[in-house]
């Protein structure tokens, strides 16, 4: 190759690379360029949104200020209200006041000319007085002490005879109060507390399966029935009683012990002495957590608070004992809200009223252990404890051991024959209850034709036996008319009877 042909070569090389950097160079500055404008025009667009915000920030700013100012300028003219009214108010009270003052001035000059005038009338009072006094001495031939002395006396009679007028019709109307008064304390009283009684049961009877249980109850030769008790201290009574064992203590709690453990022994089916023994162990300890139980559910409800836990068990003891078909312990919590709200009626003690009527009847709780009455063997008891004197004086007056010396022991004692008295309390006796069937038959056998009559339901029915040849059909339905007619005019008698009048004929006849 030539050298000139090498160096033409070089030089379109070169220009080649010169003319291809060139582009590239030119590429390079166009797309500058084009950047440029883009963020020019970018710019220029966030310039436009920035001045439009700008303006509508400020139209903003200029609403706000405009509705703050009319706000002001409202509340301005608002207090400028209130200030005018303010200001014609108390021209309005200075003026009255003025007036008044005016008033009170010529009031005052009124009395000032009225003092003047009373002054003057009693100078003349005086005068005439002493005129009088005078004419009446000499007149009477008294002086004046002596007349004072003879009026004084007059006087002094007049007094007496009025006085003792007054005293007696006070005395009187006195008597008539105290008596509505207490018969309205009473009602009152009777109607906050509203307690009910059961008429409970005094003889436990045991329910057996069968004939059969009393035989094993009994064992060999007896030394199942005398290891109970022995282990009890009641009395089993087997007798021809179908399928049941009586249970006879005096003490209820003993009674108690013992039903429990017969009851679980009839169930278990496993009597002998060693199993005797620990039922009757576990139907003590059940029996005294019901006591205690019984103790503090009782002052719960009676709200006496603060008791030893040993009045709290005897208290609970009176679960089980019945006085009269009465509940001992539901009676004492009765006679408590009794005689607490009669007290509050009154103004005397509620606390110590309250917790001496619950307390009342402890001693009931206590007659198998000590002898005497069971009001003094009770306050006997509260008296180890520490219970205030007032408390114990109260129970041990209630029933007239000891005379009462306070209000709180003469509410007691009313409470309780209050509770005791009310109808529904108690249960009637047997001689009352046997005396009203018999006067219920009485009556219905004083008819014609009536050949027999018998009360039968606790006297709720009386049937009626009739003499088919003396009375018919329709003369039965008069003679029951008649028999209910006597019965609501001659006996008083609980709820309702029923007469059931029967009138049979029977015809006999014998085939040989």
């Amino acid at each position: 190759m030539t050298p000139e042909l090498i160096l033409w070569g070089a030089v379109a090389g070169i220009a080649l690379v010169l003319v291809g950097g060139g582009t590239v160079f030119l590429l390079r500055h166009i797309s500058a360029l084009a950047q440029l404008r883009a963020a020019r025009a970018e710019v220029d667009r966030l310039l436009a949104e920035a001045t439009a915000r700008s303006r509508e920030i400020e139209l903003q700013a200029k609403d706000e200020a405009l509705k703050l100012r009319a706000s002001i300028e409202a509340e301005h003219r608002e207090r400028r209200a209130e200030l005018q009214r303010l200001e014609r108010r108390l021209a309005q009270k200075e003026e009255s006041l003025e007036q008044r003052m005016a008033a009170l001035e010529r009031r005052e000059k009124q009395i000032a000319a009225k003092e003047q005038e009373v002054t003057k009338l009693h100078q003349q009072l005086e005068q005439l007085k002493e005129q009088q006094l005078r004419e009446l001495e000499r007149i009477a031939g008294l002086t004046s002490e002596e007349a004072k002395r003879v009026l004084l006396q007059s006087i002094e009679n007049e007094v007496r005879e009025e006085a003792n007028r007054l005293a007696r019709q006070i005395e009187r109307e006195a008597k008539e109060e105290a008596e509505k008064r207490a018969r309205e304390i009473i009602a009152v009283a009777i109607q906050r507390v509203a307690a009910d009684h059961t008429a409970e049961t005094t003889v436990s009877v045991v329910p057996l399966p069968n004939e059969e249980m009393k035989s094993r109850i009994i064992g060999r030769e007896g030394r199942n029935i005398r290891a109970f008790e022995a282990a009890t201290g009641v009395d089993l009574v087997i007798d021809d009683t179908p399928d049941a064992v009586i249970v006879s203590a005096f003490d209820p709690i003993r009674r108690e012990i013992a039903r429990l453990a017969l009851s679980r022994l009839v169930q278990d089916g496993r009597i002998q002495p060693a199993r005797v023994e620990e039922m009757v162990a576990k139907a003590r300890q059940e029996v005294e957590q019901i006591v205690r139980e019984a103790g503090e559910r009782a002052a719960l409800e009676a709200g006496v608070h603060g008791l030893h836990s040993d009045i709290i068990e005897a208290m609970g003891r009176l679960k089980f004992r019945m006085s009269y078909g009465q509940n001992v312990l539901a009676h004492s919590v009765e006679v408590s809200l009794l005689a607490a709200a009669m007290a509050a009626e009154l103004g005397a003690d509620v606390n110590v009223t309250k917790r001496a009527a619950f307390l009342h009847d402890i001693g009931k709780a206590l007659v198998h252990e000590m002898e005497g009455p069971h009001a003094l063997i009770g306050a006997e008891f509260l008296r180890r404890y520490n219970v205030s004197p007032k408390v114990v004086h109260a129970v041990e007056a209630h029933h007239g051991e000891v005379e009462p010396q306070t209000v709180e022991a003469f509410l007691v004692a009313a409470a309780d024959a209050i509770s005791a008295a009310r109808p529904g309390a108690r249960r009637e006796t047997v001689e009352n209850y046997i005396k009203r069937l018999e006067a219920l038959e009485a009556v219905a056998s004083s008819f014609e034709g009536v050949e027999k009559a018998y009360a039968i339901q606790a006297g709720r029915e009386v049937r009626i036996m009739v003499k088919p040849g003396a009375i018919d059909d329709l003369q039965s339905i008069r003679l029951a008319r008649d028999i209910v007619k006597k019965i609501e005019e001659n006996l008083e008698h609980p709820g309702q009877i029923k007469v059931t009048v029967i009138r049979e004929w029977r015809v006999v006849e014998y085939a040989h």
